[in-house]
């Protein structure tokens, strides 16, 4: 019972997958995280152009969650490579887990598998799989992790509510909270749209982390879920007007500049 109990609490055992898939899971997971990795950079910084302000916030350290606003299928890489790459060459455990839609990355057997060795975390449609809720909070304390509090794309680009979910997870976690904003990614790959668009230009703000001390001891209810996520989904409010001010700054700028510096737009 106990090996069967400890099985069951390793973050690095998929429970759905046998033994010859984590034997592999090391090299394969090197390979497609850095692989995917590289090309996300290629595809973001020669392809379009993006402007990543706060990398430097992002520790490290396990227990990290960085909670971004959600706009395209590819946000969470995106996120990811732009915070740990190219570190996690050569420190490839530091590649955060992503939950994912399982109707969107666990469609078929193959991108069962990609996803999985992406660190992706398959969350039912509907989202109230408490399994997948509970994998979540394990692997969180032993790692770092993405999750769009949104629960959804936006359709506007515009940040959307905040779920619950991520508000009990704190309240069982403590963990260092990150909050990201995400600007101009919507123009990339828009929802409806099968094809990445190039000659972009994309915005990342990751915020320092919010001091979340008050909310110690307060129950994992919806009342105490409500409100330690709404302050985080403040900060990034606040990030996304800063990005907007910025972006329309640049804009004015660049009416004086040689053509080829508006190449990627604004």
């Amino acid at each position: 019972m106990e090996s069967r109990v400890s099985r069951l609490s390793d973050p690095h055992r998929i429970p759905y997958r046998g033994p010859v898939f984590h034997f592999f899971w090391p090299f394969t997971r090197y390979i497609i995280v850095n692989g995917c990795a590289f090309i996300f950079w290629f595809y973001f910084n020669v392809l379009n152009k993006t402007i990543v302000v706060g990398a430097g916030n992002v520790p490290e350290d396990d227990n990290t969650l960085i909670l971004p606003n959600h706009q395209t299928m590819f946000d969470g890489f995106l996120v990811g490579a732009a915070a740990f790459y190219p570190k996690c060459f050569w420190k490839p455990w530091l590649f955060p887990w992503i939950p994912a839609a399982q109707e969107n990355f666990y469609s078929n057997p193959f991108w069962g598998w990609v996803s999985d060795n992406w660190k992706c975390i398959p969350v039912r449609e509907g989202r109230k799989d408490f399994r997948a809720m509970k994998r979540i909070i394990n692997c969180l304390k032993h790692g770092r992790m993405i999750v769009f509090p949104e629960g959804t794309r936006s359709r506007t680009g515009e940040i959307g509510p905040a779920r619950l979910g991520m508000g009990y997870v704190i309240l069982h976690t403590f963990p260092k909270t990150i909050p990201v904003c995400m600007v101009g990614v919507d123009k990339v790959l828009p929802v409806g749209s099968w094809w990445p668009r190039i000659f972009k230009t994309v915005y990342l703000y990751f915020g320092k982390p919010v001091a979340l001390d008050e909310f110690r001891g307060m129950d994992a209810d919806r009342e105490g879920s409500e409100q330690v996520i709404n302050k985080v989904f403040d900060q990034v409010h606040r990030q996304d007007r800063i990005l907007k001010r910025y972006r329309r700054l640049r804009a004015r700028r660049l009416v004086d500049m040689p053509f080829f510096y508006s190449l990627y737009g604004v």
